[in-house]
């Protein structure tokens, strides 16, 4: 399962481009609602989550991801559940996708330290230890990181191809028509 952990205030784009992509590949998506079963984004868009933190199984995980968006990057951080389900992923080896402000959160526990990394433009310091390049993704390990709503498209094409390989990736591009 892909859990993508929605919080109020979370960038629309950021996250319902992966579930979408994701969805598409075939893969399992469960958006959980951090704040509640109705989350609503930073541009007024009110989503019903798939869950709440305390329905899912960190065991089943193949992936987290982790939009961002103000105040939505901030409510993820401070969310218990999520944190736990972080720590569970680095322990296991599990990917992490987190994009725009998100992987400052990464950033805050060090976990980006001496990798490759990127995030919306004024977040960089909060990327302790990366090496933060500016590129619209960055896929170092277990860590994809994205600039922004902009290139959330990259973003979730880079989630894809973690997963399933380059090849479905790029079939999955051709389904949707993108520039070559």
């Amino acid at each position: 399962m892909i859990y993508v952990f929605l919080a109020d205030g979370f960038e629309e784009i950021e996250a319902l481009t992966p579930v979408d992509f994701l969805r598409r590949c075939e893969l399992p998506v469960c958006t959980v609602g951090v704040t509640g079963a109705q989350v609503k984004g930073s541009h007024g868009i009110v989503v019903k989550a798939d869950c709440l933190p305390e329905e899912i199984n960190p065991q089943d995980a193949q992936m987290i991801v982790l939009p961002g968006g103000m105040p939505g990057t901030l409510n993820l951080e401070k969310s218990q559940a999520v944190q736990d389900m972080i720590s569970y992923c680095v322990e296991n080896e599990i990917p992490i996708g987190a994009i725009c402000a998100a992987p400052s959160i990464l950033g805050h526990r060090g976990l980006l330290a001496g990798k490759r990394a990127t995030c919306f433009s004024g977040f960089e310091s909060e990327l302790l230890g990366a090496n933060v390049t500016g590129a619209p993704v960055e896929v170092d390990g277990m860590f994809v990181t994205s600039r922004g709503a902009g290139v959330a498209n990259t973003f979730a094409f880079a989630l894809a191809a973690l997963l399933l390989g380059e090849a479905r990736a790029q079939t999955l591009k051709d389904s949707l028509l993108c520039e070559k």
